[in-house]
């Protein structure tokens, strides 16, 4: 019984070694589609943040921790500011950054592949000095020793902007270009008489000089005026008693200007690490604050660089769908699927046709090998010398039967028996022929 099952059944030995090989091809193919033509997210990214005790320093712990969470690794990379991190990325030395807006243009970003992730808050321009300068107005800064930081930093290109249209130049005062730790030590000790940050208010700089006694801030009283002048500024309150309801600090409302932080990266980032960065600005920047309402950032306004396609994405229909009920890995995972699909869809119609042919083939190969054997048998009896017949007549009969013997345990699937039963019939049929020679070279022998 065992016998016939084994004789009867499909020869899944057979379809395996046959299809085996296609098999490993469409999977290394679907592999390589899967890594190359649709690459996972890096686990590792670069965000260029901003000097100590900045915003984009705080900001940038921030992000570290919550891309953490899926875990993608956040190497965070000081600079001195928005210029800097500008530089950076055109140079392809960090992933993304934090730049303010204003600092480049539309047609030099698109140039250097940078596209923007949306604005994430406003960055007022803060004119601390000391409490004795009775300044009023900026033509009234000439003279003044007044530190803007390094170039490196954004807040010297964007100051001498302002100081432009209020008709003062540059060369008009004493320009410092420490860095804004020193720079406020210099401005406590009385070495300096006024120094400019443009950072959010969440720095931790700005929250001291706000509280610092003897230290005043500008209060931009044109600031509408500026916002027409330079379009990448806006006009922003900070409200009395914001910072100390208690001891109300500050003691009125003070009028600002402002440009944005917005999130700038090279065009390669890859899709799924826009999405996560993307989201965590939401989660970091969405809420109430000093100068902005609920949900008024992250937004893809505020900003002259392009705009990425998943990030405007986002900010119109939210979170892409599988994200919102799988972890990210998972939902990146089935979001590439495609790419197999249609590696797929390639391979497997042609090779389909492909397969059926070999496995008929590697089968009938099987019976069709033991004709070769017969030939030479044949071959063997034409090409006999007359002297050696009976001898040549009498191997070959030996060898049909030990051919028929090996072909009996020939094991095929029954739908290829009729191959088998046809050989064996033949090799009957080439033993009559031997037989035959045989008979006829008898009487020939007896006399």
């Amino acid at each position: 019984m065992s016998k016939i099952l084994t004789f009867t059944r499909f020869s899944v030995r057979d379809l395996l070694v046959t299809a085996g090989p296609t098999m490993l091809f469409i999977a290394a193919v679907c592999a390589v589609a899967y890594w190359l033509v649709d690459p996972a997210p890096p686990r590792r990214v670069t965000l260029a943040t901003g000097q100590e005790n900045s915003a984009y320093g705080e900001f940038g712990k921030k992000y570290a921790a919550a891309l953490a969470k899926h875990a993608i690794k956040v190497t965070l990379q000081p600079s001195l500011g928005s210029q800097a991190n500008l530089q950076a990325l055109n140079q392809g030395a960090v992933d993304i950054a934090f730049v303010q807006s204003g600092s480049t243009e539309q047609a030099e970003a698109e140039r250097k592949g940078l596209i923007s992730l949306g604005s994430l808050f406003t960055e007022p321009l803060w004119l601390f000095m000391r409490e004795d300068k009775a300044v009023t107005q900026l033509t009234q800064l000439r003279g003044l020793k007044i530190n803007l930081g390094s170039e490196g930093t954004g807040v010297p290109r964007l100051f001498k902007q302002v100081l432009a249209v209020n008709g003062v130049e540059a060369g008009e005062l004493e320009i410092g270009t420490l860095e804004n730790t020193p720079a406020t030590v210099e401005l406590l000790e009385g070495r300096i008489d006024a120094l400019v940050f443009s950072s959010a208010p969440e720095a931790p700089l700005i929250q001291m000089l706000l509280q610092t006694p003897g230290i005043k801030l500008f209060d931009f009283v044109q600031a509408e005026a500026y916002t027409r002048r330079l379009p990448f500024l806006t006009h922003v309150t900070l409200p009395r008693g914001i910072v100390d309801l208690g001891r109300d600090l500050p003691a009125q409302d003070y009028q600002l200007i402002a440009p944005t932080a917005t999130l700038v990266a090279r065009e390669d980032l890859h899709p799924a690490l826009i999405d996560l960065f993307v989201q965590a600005a939401g989660q970091i920047h969405g809420g109430t604050g000093w100068f902005q309402q609920q949900g008024q950032f992250p937004s893809a306004r505020y900003t002259e660089i392009p705009v990425a396609h998943e990030a405007a994405k986002f900010y119109k229909d939210g979170p892409p769908m599988l994200q919102r009920y799988m972890s990210f890995w998972l939902a990146n995972f089935f979001d590439r699927m495609w790419v197999l699909v249609v590696a797929l869809g390639a391979l497997i119609l042609p090779l389909s046709k492909v397969v059926p042919p070999l496995y008929v083939w590697r089968i009938r190969s099987r019976v069709y090998r033991w004709y070769g054997q017969l030939r030479t048998v044949e071959q063997a009896l034409e090409e006999a010398p007359e002297g050696r017949r009976d001898e040549i007549y009498a191997a070959q009969l030996k060898r049909l039967n030990e051919i028929e013997e090996m072909v009996n345990q020939i094991s095929i699937p029954l739908s290829f028996a009729d191959g088998l039963y046809g050989l064996r019939s033949h090799i009957n049929f080439v033993r009559q022929r031997v037989l035959s020679l045989m008979e006829a070279r008898a009487p020939a022998v007896g006399v």
